[in-house]
């Protein structure tokens, strides 16, 4: 028997005992990590050389209305980049709000500046003193 067939077949017994709730030498989950553990054999046959028995083996997950682990996580990751993404619109969005209220105040102080020294213009020169309180 060839290496090839023989990882073919244990991984197809493994995939039954993992579908079938009874792990060997896994920990059972439904996950490529967990069926190439149980079958012995390393993560890549089932990702590079098996990969029909890999597509089979989720098919088998999912007609028994399983989600696979790794779509588990990758529904949870989406979702957290979900409220990450409206997080940062909202944080987005406060910044423009800001920057729109520092332009205007900007530009109020620039005016004052510009009075200021209209002021100090017209009074050629001539400085006050204020007396202190």
């Amino acid at each position: 028997m060839s290496p090839v067939h023989d990882e073919r077949t244990r991984i197809k017994a493994a995939m039954d005992r993992i579908i079938g709730g009874q792990p060997e030498n896994s920990n059972g989950a439904l996950t490529i990590v967990a069926l190439a553990a149980e079958a012995g054999v390393p993560r890549n046959a089932l990702t590079q050389r098996h990969v029909d028995l890999k597509n089979l083996f989720y098919e088998k997950v999912r007609s028994l209305g399983e989600i696979p682990d790794s779509e588990r996580r990758l529904r949870r990751e989406v979702s957290r980049l979900k409220r990450l993404r409206k997080d940062d619109a909202e944080e987005i969005r406060q910044l423009r709000a800001d920057n729109e209220a520092l332009i205007g105040a900007l530009h109020l102080a620039q005016l004052e500046n510009e009075e200021f020294r209209q002021q100090l213009a017209e009074a050629r020169g001539k400085v006050h003193v204020i007396a202190r309180r």
